[in-house]
């Protein structure tokens, strides 16, 4: 059951303008990554449903949050239909993201108070989502469905479009105000934030500090 209605979620994504996603098959490694992410200042974490035993490994993670971390709001990402997002709920997803927007997990999110963040490459994703209630659409793939010049034109006659780019979203300073000066609500990272030659040499040091000069970019741009 989620520990966050999802109000908290959307208002919290909103804030802190970021939301990590990663996944792992290593219930220690992940948990790691998480610490590091949380020790950083971020408060959202989308845990990537990949992999065989994905679930293990996310519901390990979910207890280890509520014991160690429990002001991080964790979620799944990859997901496609609702028996899959009703699996992950029963163990402790707060939110689920998807890389497509889908009716029936749309309809399950909206009787749980779950928040649902689809994937959407066109206006017409976009507007069906929102009919079912998305608050956040997800662009994706962010780069290839048009970067920062797709959100710009949506938003030019749908201003009320939340969108969170995916995909060609980096850490650097460039990237970051390019996308945010578009107009998006928010940015997901993943690789490009916990990079797998970090996790490799057990380097989570620098996925937190990277992940506290992002947050504190991303404030100062939208501040700017």
């Amino acid at each position: 059951m989620a520990r966050f209605d999802r109000l908290t979620v959307y208002n919290t994504v909103l804030a802190d303008g970021m939301v990590p996603l990663f996944y792992h098959a290593d219930i220690e490694v992940a948990q790691q990554v998480v610490a590091a992410l949380a020790r950083g200042g971020s408060r959202v974490v989308e845990f990537t449903n990949r992999g065989d035993y994905a679930i293990e490994v996310f519901s390990a993670l979910t207890r280890y949050c509520n014991a160690n971390h429990s002001e991080m709001i964790v979620g799944v990402g990859s997901v496609e239909d609702a028996a899959t997002a009703a699996l992950y709920a029963a163990h402790g997803a707060n939110f689920i993201v998807g890389p497509t927007f889908n009716a029936e997990v749309a309809r399950f999110c909206n009787r749980r108070k779950l928040g649902y963040m689809p994937g959407c490459g066109t206006l017409n994703d976009i507007a069906t989502a929102e009919e079912y209630g998305a608050e956040i659409v997800k662009a994706f793939p962010g780069s290839a469905v048009g970067g920062p010049g797709f959100v710009k034109d949506v938003l030019g006659p749908r201003p009320w479009t939340r969108i969170m780019p995916t995909g060609g979203v980096t850490p650097e300073e460039d990237n970051l105000r390019t996308w945010f000066n578009a107009g998006v609500a928010c940015v997901g990272m993943g690789s490009r934030l916990i990079r797998k030659e970090w996790i490799a040499n057990g380097d989570y040091q620098k996925i937190e500090e990277l992940t506290a000069s992002t947050l504190a970019l991303i404030k100062q741009i939208r501040t700017a």
